[in-house]
């Protein structure tokens, strides 16, 4: 009768640490969506809003840190102009733009 009870407690206490091993991967992995993943797609929606509200005499600021007012706009490529000089105007990717100011603010 011994063997048989310390047999039970044994497998119990097995059981019992699988579970909480699990609930602590569990609590992780939440965890680590709630303050990794969940703010990278909040970031890329409001870029992707962004861009798609792009129109043409928006003053925008490249990734590499220029400022100037777009041209023209296609798909995924815009033209923009760059300075006082009026002859200066550069084909860029979309991705290419980190902040967009309307022409109206």
């Amino acid at each position: 009768m011994f063997l048989l009870t310390e047999a039970t407690e044994t497998a119990a206490g097995a059981w019992t640490g699988l579970g909480s091993m699990v609930i602590i991967y569990g609590l992780f992995f939440v965890a680590l969506w709630f303050f990794i993943f969940r703010p990278q797609s909040k970031e890329r929606k409001r870029i992707a809003g962004m861009l798609a509200n792009l129109e043409v005499g928006d003053c925008v600021l490249t990734t590499s840190g220029f400022y100037g007012i777009v041209i023209d706009i296609t798909d995924d490529t815009v033209i923009v102009e760059f300075g006082n000089n009026k002859n200066c105007r550069i084909p860029m990717e979309k991705s290419a733009i980190s902040r967009v100011e309307k022409a109206e603010e």
